[in-house]
């Protein structure tokens, strides 16, 4: 070697020695970057925690049954507010014993419960005795204000899926057959759902069975301008949050098979907002098994393109196949899927999709599905490849919304970053849009992940300032996350 040559690379050596040093420090920092959101989970308080989770920018809810979605709070006031339209409630607050009520106690009028409601017309039909147990919905005193409120959830550790499917519907009944209460209801959700960051609400919504003050009935497209009308209006617009819904069918009901012929054609004539067929229902009513419906269906198919499915299957603590079942239906989304775990063959056959899980962690444990979060299998779905969203299916009946659920995930299952982002893109990627909404909501969740991300990893907590999270009843009592 030259001295030439010695001198040039002395003179370079400080050079490569700040290369080996910047690179070794953005490994570093990469490795650092990766693992911020282990270390947040490592650090942060519970409330921090949920203040982050609350702030999180969320894709879809893709199981959520609006009439179970209205909190207590929010259908007493709304009641309150039909008056204008001419509504007034009545609700049963004592048992008069009265003969002939006409009703028995286990179907869909049980006699001998208290706070079910019964709007004006219907109430005026009663005899003087019945007239006797009910009061104005307006007159109730404090006592008997509290206890209607807590009659529609589920909120002590002996109420379950018995009081849930036999007590909580018919006390709401003629409050759930007014379309501008339900159009109201679906505004306050809009609104609690885009503070949450909430893109897109995939709720479950019908138009026949709705009732006028004087008693009379709307027809079908009467409803369907009043739930327009209301989701154009500038509050509902201003929450952010796309709107479609799917049309419901119960699934034991004797007729159902009629009601399906029936909502089939409606969905695929109003494809602009109702993007899918669901049916719904306890399992553990036998009259409602998959099965059933396949006649049906295949004879739809025939006539009838483009209508999505969405059926309830695997909700119920026995193994099965209804799951399998419900595939061969045609349904493209799963709701619950608990008892999946159970048919290896069909759980193989969901992975990497084109199926997806709909995933409703605190609704199963309230329900008795399982007796604790540590036995639910989301996890292993989740990490086996199968498809899966979190979503609040009756979250006003439960007390809770849908930061409880990603709440509940990541405290229960340590759940990663790329595990909670994936998450919120299945459920926007596995919704019944149009592919051009559904391409601009990805789009739009992508880039609010990447943001909020940014955000936290260069300011930390200080990016969350101005987050104040709303949390109810759930959350206080699970988690003693109570005040903010």
């Amino acid at each position: 070697m030259t001295y030439t040559q010695s001198t040039s690379l002395l003179t370079y050596r400080p050079l490569l020695l700040w290369l080996v040093l910047g690179l070794t420090l953005f490994g570093f920092t990469a490795r650092a970057e990766d693992n911020w959101f282990e270390v947040l989970k490592r650090d942060a308080t519970p409330e921090q925690l949920y203040r982050f989770l609350y702030a999180l920018p969320k894709g879809g809810d893709l199981h959520n049954h609006l009439t179970g979605s209205g909190r207590p709070e929010w259908w007493l006031a709304l009641a309150l507010q039909q008056a204008e339209r001419g509504y007034h409630y009545y609700t049963k607050v004592r048992i008069n014993n009265c003969a002939g009520y006409g009703g028995n106690e286990f179907g869909a009028d049980p006699y001998l419960l208290l706070f079910k409601n019964l709007q004006e017309s219907n109430y005026l039909a009663l005899d003087d005795c019945r007239r006797g147990e009910y009061r104005r919905l307006d007159k109730l005193d404090g006592v008997q204000k509290t206890a209607w409120l807590n009659s529609l959830r589920l909120d002590k550790p002996y109420e379950g899926r018995n009081e849930f499917f036999t007590t909580h519907w018919p006390r709401l009944r003629d409050l759930t057959a007014n379309p501008h209460l339900v159009a109201e209801l679906l505004v306050r959700n809009m609104q609690a759902f885009g503070a949450e960051g909430l893109l897109y609400l995939e709720t479950q919504i019908g138009v026949r069975g709705y009732l006028k003050p004087d008693g009379s009935a709307y027809g079908a497209e009467q409803v369907l301008s009043i739930f327009r009308e209301r989701l154009a209006a500038r509050d509902a617009q201003r929450t952010g949050v796309t709107v479609r819904f799917q049309y419901a069918l119960l699934r034991f009901t004797p007729d159902a098979e009629q009601t399906l012929a029936w909502i089939y054609p409606f969905v695929a004539t109003h494809n602009d907002l109702y993007v899918g067929v669901n049916m719904v229902g306890r399992e553990d009513n036998d009259k409602g098994y998959p099965l059933r419906f396949l006649p049906t269906l295949r004879d739809l198919r025939r006539r009838f393109p483009g209508v999505h499915l969405s059926i309830h299957a695997g909700e119920v603590d026995e193994p099965n196949y209804h799951v399998r079942d419900t595939l061969l239906l045609g349904a493209e989304r799963i709701g619950h899927g608990v008892n999946l775990i159970t048919d290896p063959q069909t759980l193989v056959a969901m992975r990497y999709g084109p199926y997806l899980v709909e995933i409703n962690l605190i609704s199963n444990l309230l329900l008795e599905y399982i007796s604790d979060f540590s036995q639910h299998p989301f996890p292993e779905y989740l990490r086996l490849g199968v498809p899966v969203a979190l979503s609040t299916d009756d979250r006003g009946m439960w007390d809770s919304n849908l930061s409880d659920e990603y709440y509940v995930a990541v405290t229960q299952f340590n759940l990663s970053w790329a595990e909670l982002v994936q998450l919120g893109r299945n459920s926007l990627q596995y919704s019944f849009l149009d592919a051009a909404a559904k391409d601009a909501l990805l789009r739009s969740y992508d880039l609010r992940v990447q943001r909020f991300k940014a955000a936290f990893i260069s300011k930390g907590w200080r990016s969350l300032r101005g987050v104040k999270p709303v949390s109810y009843g759930f959350a206080c009592r699970w988690a003693t996350l109570c005040t903010w």
